[in-house]
């Protein structure tokens, strides 16, 4: 007997999409609660991070990978850093730029490196050659540097929120959130720094199909 023919409407059921949903409801349940409930918060905004490397795991393992749950993945990750960025900025007022430039960042060199991988004709924005980008290949390629990378980048933020609050014992007698945005710092500037790479890659990308469509345009004409 033929096996059924998948529609839409099965897609949106995979495994790893269902986790998707759920990085999406612990994420919205963790923003009502940022003002007053820090420790839920936390906690709540870190399993919605954590959920993000089991629904990788999950399209592996059940053959499950699909382009609706790559977007939704990476459409979730930029909207729950950018709602806790925005939430800094009302803690941070003088940062207020600096969080809003980080938030562009973000934005421009994911959606840039998307539609240009796609503009290419890669069927992924992970898959990046080495004789493109070392840096991207290693970053994309290598999901103990994607995976660590993402972490601490979250947990710098994190860091930044809960030094407004005492719900964390100290250590040594230094604020919890303090310590832990000096042990992510690094980590997180290298996240930034791949950022810029992304994006200006993505860039040379986009001007170079330009450039092929129009020195072709031009070879018609002629």
């Amino acid at each position: 007997m033929a096996e059924r023919q998948l529609v839409p409407k099965d897609i949106f059921y995979f495994i790893p999409n269902l986790i998707g949903y759920g990085r999406v409801v612990s994420a919205i349940v963790s923003f009502s609660l940022m003002d007053h409930h820090p420790i839920y918060f936390t906690t709540l905004y870190s399993i919605s991070c954590l959920l993000d490397a089991c629904d990788g795991y999950a399209a592996r393992k059940y053959h499950q990978s699909s382009k609706f749950g790559a977007v939704l993945d990476m459409v979730t990750d930029r909207c729950t850093t950018t709602s806790l960025l925005c939430y800094l900025c009302k803690l941070y007022p003088g940062f207020t730029i600096v969080f809003q430039l980080l938030v562009s960042l973000d934005l421009a060199s994911h959606y840039m490196h998307m539609y240009a991988t796609l503009q290419s004709g890669g069927d992924s924005h992970k898959n990046v050659d080495k004789n493109s980008s070392w840096l991207l290949n290693l970053y994309y390629t290598n999901k103990n540097v994607l995976f660590t990378a993402c972490l601490f980048n979250e947990l710098f933020f994190l860091a930044l929120y809960l030094i407004n609050f005492d719900s964390f014992p100290q250590i040594f007698g230094i604020n919890f959130g303090v310590v832990l945005a000096w042990i992510t710092l690094p980590l997180w500037a290298f996240k930034q720094f791949t950022n810029v790479v992304q994006l200006n890659r993505a860039a040379v990308l986009l001007a170079k199909i330009d450039c092929d469509v129009a020195n072709k345009k031009v070879q018609k004409d002629e």
